[in-house]
C-alpha cells in the first residue's frame, strides 16, 4: 500500500523456468494449452560497467524458457482449483512427520494443531530441512532428516544462490530501459 492509499501488485516470482524431464515437459504443454504459461524468448547477457556494453548475449534455441500467464502465480492458482486439492493460506507448518502405518505425512501447524495427512509434500525452500531454519525462525527444524538420510543428501546437493530483488513502482509505465552509470 502506498502513502496515498493505492494498492500495488508485483509479479515477483522467478523470471522464468525451464525443464528437461519429458514428464515435466508434457505437463508444461498441458499448461500452455490451458493458457497458464507461454514461452519466454527474452535473452540474458552480462553488462560490463567498464566498456558500458552487454557481453555474452545468450544465443537463441539453447533451452526453452517459460513464464506464467498473466503472472507467475497462474500455475499455483490453477493447481488450487484441481479436484481433491485443498488449499490453506496463511498457515505455518511447524512439524512434518512420516507415518509408515498411514503411508502419509502428518502436518502440524505452528500452534500444534493437526493440519491433516498427505501423500506428498512440496517445499519451496531447502532451508525447511536444514539448521538454517532454526537459525532464522528460532524453532526446531520441522522434519527430522536423520530419519530420511536420502532426502537430506539430495537437499544438500541443491545449489542456493542468495539474491535480493528491488521492486519499483513508477507513476507511468516505462517505454524503454536505459542504463545510467
Amino acid at each position: 500500500m502506498t502513502e496515498d492509499g493505492r494498492e500495488l501488485h508485483f509479479d515477483h516470482g522467478v523470471p522464468y523456468f525451464s525443464a528437461k524431464n519429458p514428464d515435466v515437459l508434457r505437463l508444461i504443454c498441458e499448461w500452455q494449452s490451458k493458457g497458464l504459461v507461454a514461452e519466454w524468448k527474452e535473452k540474458f547477457a552480462t553488462f560490463d560497467c567498464d566498456s558500458k556494453q552487454f557481453l555474452d548475449i545468450e544465443q537463441e534455441g539453447l533451452e526453452k524458457k517459460y513464464v506464467g500467464v498473466p503472472g507467475m502465480n497462474s500455475i499455483c492458482k490453477s493447481l488450487c482449483q484441481e479436484p481433491g486439492v485443498q488449499s490453506r493460506f496463511g498457515v505455518g507448518v511447524g512439524r512434518l512427520e512420516w507415518l509408515d502405518n498411514e503411508d502419509s505425512w502428518s502436518l502440524m501447524g505452528l500452534n500444534g494443531e493437526s493440519l491433516g495427512y498427505f501423500k506428498g509434500v512440496v517445499t519451496s525452500d531447502k532451508s525447511t530441512f536444514s539448521q538454517r531454519f532454526t537459525n532464522v525462525t528460532g524453532k526446531p527444524v520441522p522434519i527430522d532428516m536423520e530419519k530420511f538420510p536420502e532426502i537430506s543428501l539430495k537437499m544438500t546437493e541443491i545449489p542456493v544462490n542468495p539474491c535480493f530483488a528491488l521492486m519499483l513502482a513508477f507513476e507511468e509505465p516505462l517505454t524503454e530501459v536505459r542504463c545510467a552509470l
